[in-house]
């Protein structure tokens, strides 16, 4: 104020600076006492303190540097590796529709596993309808309509992709009304499902021993033509089907019943293939505790009979 004579009154400094690069950078130092308003209290002054002139001055290049381009592009790369691993273990890419030569051969249907979990809500637990000796088993609706049952592997089962395999051409060339029949399968990653016909009814243990609201009322007529639909089944099994086979897990929970209360056999997932053409002699012990015959739980002898105990 003193050297501009005066408030409101414009003041000019002149200054002598040497550039070379044709560039000059200024700093204005704001912390004056000086305000441009009407002051509450204290004098008009400068709002700038200071000024400080910089020669030479480099501009910032706007190009990213090496390092920094290496970042970005490492950083791309594995965000992209995230997204595909992610989607691969989804099943939704590099599925292969048929991982063994012997799937090939195979007379069923194949479903992948984005069907399988659109029909199971993504195996939503309530969708959830029982527990087979090798994972659980879920209610699905394909997009046709058609209702399902499909049955998860769990993953501490020890059937490998072969066993499953065998197990699938195994139940395929079944064809009875009272076996529960195979519409196909999915292997996909490590996921290993069954998918079968969708029985309204559950199971027979359900019927007899579930929660009030599960039972059902079951008659003497409609107890002996379940009876007599178990027979006829194991009897197809034994005697009738190409393949000899004994089930060795014969159980109220292994029986189902569909809309009209008829009894079919599930889960072959135990069962052995009669390997010698006159005997049905095994020394592999597979079955449930309390339902399976003295001699084979004891001794390892099995028969046909085993299964009728």
């Amino acid at each position: 104020m003193e050297e501009a004579g005066g408030v409101g009154k414009g003041i000019t400094r002149d200054f002598n600076v040497d550039v070379n690069d044709s560039t000059l950078q200024i700093h204005l130092s704001w912390a004056g006492k000086g305000t441009n308003a009407v002051p509450m209290r204290g004098v008009y002054g400068p709002l700038i303190s200071a000024i400080t002139v910089t020669p030479n001055f480099k501009i910032p290049s706007n190009r990213l540097s090496a390092g920094a381009i290496a970042g970005i592009v490492i950083g791309s790369l594995a965000l992209v590796l995230l997204i595909l691993f992610v989607l691969w273990k989804m099943g939704y890419i590099f599925r292969k529709d048929q991982t063994d030569k012997e799937l090939l051969e195979l007379k069923t249907g194949y479903f992948s596993l984005r069907q399988i979990k659109a029909a199971t809500n993504n195996f939503d637990p309530e969708n959830k309808i029982g527990e087979g000796g090798f994972g659980p088993v879920y209610k699905g609706i394909l997009s046709d309509g058609a209702v399902i049952a499909v049955k998860q592997l769990s993953s501490k089962s020890k059937q490998g992709n072969r066993e499953f395999v065998n197990e699938i051409g195994m139940i395929s060339a079944l064809q009875h009304p009272n076996l529960v029949k195979l519409y196909g399968c999915c292997i996909e990653g490590n996921q290993l499902l069954l998918v079968y016909e969708y029985m309204e009814n559950n199971s027979l243990a359900r019927a007899l021993f579930g929660k009030p609201e599960q039972k059902l009322n079951l008659d003497w007529r409609t107890r002996m033509k379940i009876c007599v639909g178990i027979a006829r089944g194991l009897a197809y099994l034994h005697e009738e089907s190409r393949l000899k086979i004994v089930h060795r897990d014969i159980k109220a929970t292994n029986v189902l019943l569909d809309k009209h209360l008829n009894a079919k056999i599930s889960d072959f997932g135990l069962a052995k293939l009669d390997e010698e053409e006159n005997t049905h002699i095994s020394t592999r012990i597979a079955g449930t505790i309390g339902y399976m015959a003295p001699e084979y739980a004891m001794r390892g002898y099995l028969t046909d009979k085993a299964d009728v105990y």
